[in-house]
């Protein structure tokens, strides 16, 4: 598929002007993609350059950018760091959002990699992120200015070496780095996860792509980029990385919207589920929201989504902490901030006193509720007592009435 390219121009938080360019196929793009690139490069580095055009060549648009104070872009690089590389790509979706389309595929090569995952929760469209040859945690780059390290913290800064380059590099870039974590994000990015990385990349060790996918949840993949170095130099490791970023999203990107399965969005206080394979796995469409459900491993299924019993706790819980908060609130109580932990479990029922029924078993769920604020002793039992009246707690506790039929 043959391609075109075109240049974009847009402001960063701090109204600096990022330079852009917009790799486009010759037809409508399938989907947008936002590409980060490496430490100290620029939008034009051969990895950024080959990747972002072998994807237009297959439908995608893809945009790559300078990050402040490098390439093309505004800005002196020494005030940057890893947060304000976070904060230009934020920028960039929304530009891509406003021009074209919002970014579905979040691409980070090296510490890009690593500001993708950063970036993610605030790009509410992206459903899959990829990392290429990304370090673990964005500490890792202080190992490049070991020679320069002292330095930097005796005198506030120092000029470093990098690739060829001199770059003048502030004690609040290494200040950053080091307050700057990614397993906790990892832990909620709720997005499909691919991570690319060489076996023998002598600069961001292969123990990195591990740890990255260790500590995310599924949905995860990973590919061994088997003889490529760090920067990808060559065409054909480019060309291979594109290749397999396309094939991967192909089918999330599929499933993702209801258009490509000829369903409509469920209007308000209609669910539908639909099953997306394999096995148990399930697609659940509510209103504008799309979630998953799965079961876990050890009975068969994928895990790629919470279990239906987890859904049901799910929904007691939400409900629990937006009646209290609004309960907290109506009345002025210095209520912070609160957290519902549940659990499920059949009992017999003659170990269940409060229960009705005597024979067989019963459900039971647990509900701890943990109340943060200067809430005295009077409030934190009203608290405890509004909790039983929120309408899906008063939902399980009354009388259902399920009415199941076929239809074509």
């Amino acid at each position: 598929m043959s391609r075109r390219s075109q240049k974009l121009m847009f402001p960063n938080g701090r109204g600096e002007t990022l330079a852009g360019r917009l790799e486009l196929p010759a037809g409508e793009p399938t989907a947008f993609a936002l590409f980060a690139h490496c430490f100290t490069c620029s939008k034009d580095v051969a990895a950024a350059s080959r990747i972002s055009a072998a994807l237009a060549g297959l439908g995608f648009g893809v945009l790559r950018f300078d990050f402040t104070g490098l390439g093309n872009s505004e800005g002196d690089f020494a005030n940057t760091n890893f947060s304000s590389n976070v904060e230009d790509l934020v920028a960039a979706a929304d530009q891509l959002r406003s021009s074209h389309d919002a970014p579905v595929l979040l691409i980070g090569h090296s510490l890009g990699g690593a500001a993708v995952l950063a970036a993610a929760p605030r790009v509410p469209e992206a459903r899959g992120v990829v990392t290429i040859g990304a370090p673990s945690e964005p500490g890792h780059v202080e190992k490049l200015l070991a020679t320069r390290r002292s330095e930097i913290e005796s005198e506030g800064c120092a000029v470093v070496a990098l690739a060829g380059r001199e770059f003048r590099i502030k004690k609040q870039f290494l200040d950053d780095i080091r307050q700057s974590e990614l397993a906790p994000r990892l832990r909620n990015l709720r997005k499909a996860l691919l991570v690319l990385h060489s076996p023998i990349d002598d600069i961001v060790g292969i123990d990195h792509a591990r740890r990255i996918f260790e500590a995310a949840i599924h949905p995860k993949s990973f590919v061994s980029l088997d003889t490529a170095d760090h920067l990808l130099t060559r065409r054909e490791d480019s060309s291979y990385v594109a290749a397999i970023i396309s094939a991967w999203s192909s089918r999330f990107l599929e499933a993702g919207a209801p258009e490509a399965t000829g369903e409509q969005s469920e209007p308000r206080g209609t669910v539908l589920v639909t099953e997306r394979g394999p096995l148990y796995a399930q697609r659940i469409v509510a209103g504008p929201h799309i979630l998953s459900a799965d079961e876990p491993g050890d009975v068969g299924g994928g895990d790629t989504g919470p279990t239906p019993y987890d859904l049901l706790l799910a929904a007691l819980g939400s409900c629990t902490t937006m009646t209290l908060r609004m309960y907290a609130n109506r009345k002025g109580w210095p209520l912070e901030r609160v957290s519902v932990r549940l659990t499920h479990e059949k009992v017999h029922a003659e170990d269940c006193k409060e229960c009705e029924t005597r024979e067989g078993r019963v459900d039971r769920i647990e509900r701890r509720i943990e109340l943060r604020g200067e809430l005295d002793e009077e409030q934190r039992k009203r608290l405890l007592e509004i909790a039983d009246r929120c309408p899906v707690h008063r939902t399980l506790e009354g009388e259902i009435v399920v009415r199941t039929s076929l239809v074509d």
